[in-house]
């Protein structure tokens, strides 16, 4: 199992399970953007597994986070280095 969610009242909490590779970062990414488009949440919040997470699981997270930013959703990173979330919001321009 890649990630795991739980929906609250108004947020949708995702968790990673573990650092994504190039050979399920597509999966991942494509199970939260389903997840965000059947729950239509006010907010996102994903835990990583690691602070400073492998360039695959970035790119999952890049995407994610323009996907949300488009449905003007916030998303935020739980778990996450100041060095990782400032790698998001400048992949995600």
């Amino acid at each position: 199992m890649l990630i795991s969610h739980t929906v609250g009242t108004d947020a949708l909490h995702v968790t990673l399970h573990h650092d994504l590779d190039v050979t399920n970062r597509a999966a991942a990414a494509l199970q939260i953007q389903a997840l965000v488009q059947d729950h239509r949440p006010l907010r996102v919040v994903i835990e990583l597994p690691v602070a400073d997470p492998t360039p695959a699981t970035l790119s999952a997270l890049a995407r994610a986070h323009r996907m949300c930013a488009g449905l003007g959703i916030p998303l935020s990173l739980g778990g996450a280095s100041p060095r990782t979330r400032s790698l998001l919001d400048a992949n995600s321009v």
